[in-house]
């Protein structure tokens, strides 16, 4: 995997790992829907968030220092674009930060970085 591709993934396991962690609480302010996990045991949900949004970040300053910051900023705009433009879009997030998270791992293990 090349360092671009694994940039893209570190943005987007941060975007959609920022997103499910923060939606609870977006959606409790703005009467918008949950799903069961965001609604009955919201603890599992941000874990899983926070843990993709560091997974991202540890990669990104293996990448470079730089990368981070951009990964920050990419990250953060693409968690608003989905969390609040798409609403319910957030609740995919429960599937697509660990499969991003897990393949920014894969990468990592595997010496793309």
């Amino acid at each position: 995997m090349s360092s671009s591709m694994m940039f893209v993934l570190a943005v987007a396991a941060f975007a959609w790992g920022l997103s499910l962690a923060t939606y609870r609480w977006l959606a409790l302010s703005n009467a918008w829907p949950m799903g069961v996990w965001q609604a009955e045991q919201p603890g599992l949900p941000r874990a899983i968030g926070f843990a993709a949004v560091a997974i991202a970040f540890l990669a990104a300053l293996d990448l470079s220092g730089w990368t981070a910051l951009w990964v920050i900023l990419f990250g953060a705009i693409g968690a608003f674009i989905w969390t609040v433009l798409l609403k319910v879009g957030a609740q995919s997030a429960l599937l697509l930060a660990p499969l991003a998270a897990v393949l920014v791992l894969a990468g990592w293990l595997l010496g793309s970085i």
